[in-house]
């Protein structure tokens, strides 16, 4: 639990506040009519072939990109930032992950698999994924250029430049990896599409915690400039500063 202040909004009668709920309901309306065409607008690209052959190393031994479909025609693939030699995971790539397990079943009879996939050795993977408790599966592409050719890997001449290309533009370094999601199609031919791939704020799909955040009054409660700074490994938690502080207060005085 973190302490903060927020703003003590005006409070109302019901009637009041049941008039202003359905302004913002209106509002919320078309927000997900706008959505669902910006959905089927996404559905709507064109897909590029992969013919390049990726092999991973898995669980269950070496993996080719068709192999990780399953069985099925989609595959979600999670660009997680574990890169070789790291001692672990992003926090924020950890904090998606967090999300995952009790989505793979649904998404399997959606006809979609998910999968994580980073540069690190498969044995660094494993040895992160029992300390975290995850049971989705996680690969490397550690022997294959995957996470390069798809942006979220970055080379040591690139660093050397400090100019790299990420979602979809020109940017500085910032780090060895970067976190996204792709998206895959496998035909009744076998033949693998690269239909969509999302990076920075796209992610965030993953992150079912926000949204329920955005629902309450203090919302994301992160400072400017702070983004996701204040998110641990779930199992880290009672080492934050802020840990053991009150989970509110509003800096006035109610009586």
């Amino acid at each position: 639990m973190t302490k903060s202040t927020i703003k003590r909004q005006k409070v109302v009668s019901e009637a009041e506040w049941l008039k202003a709920r359905k302004k913002l309901l209106a509002k919320e309306k078309e927000f997900t009519r706008l959505r669902d065409q910006l959905s089927t607008e996404r559905r709507n690209l064109p897909w590029v072939k992969v013919d390049k052959r990726y092999v991973f190393d898995g669980p269950k031994g070496k993996e080719t990109l068709a192999d990780l479909f399953e069985g099925r025609c989609q595959l979600l693939v999670q660009h997680f930032m574990l890169g070789p030699g790291w001692e672990q995971a992003c926090p924020s790539c950890s904090f998606m992950a967090d999300h995952a397990d009790g989505m793979t079943v649904h998404l399997a009879h959606r006809d979609t698999t998910f999968v994580a996939i980073s540069r690190a050795p498969l044995a660094e993977i494993q040895r992160f994924r029992q300390r975290m408790g995850w049971q989705f599966k996680w690969v490397s592409s550690n022997a294959n250029d995957f996470n390069f050719d798809f942006g979220v890997s970055f080379t040591p001449e690139e660093k050397l430049k400090n100019k790299v290309t990420y979602n979809y533009g020109t940017q500085p370094f910032e780090s060895d990896e970067l976190p996204g999601i792709s998206v895959f199609y496998k035909d009744d031919a076998g033949q693998v599409f690269h239909t969509y791939s999302t990076y920075r704020r796209g992610v965030e799909v993953m992150m079912g915690t926000y949204n329920l955040l955005d629902l309450t009054s203090k919302g994301r409660d992160e400072e400017p400039g702070e983004g996701m700074a204040w998110v641990r490994h779930h199992d880290r938690y009672k080492d934050s500063p802020k840990a053991s502080e009150s989970c509110c207060s509003s800096g006035e005085d109610h009586s």
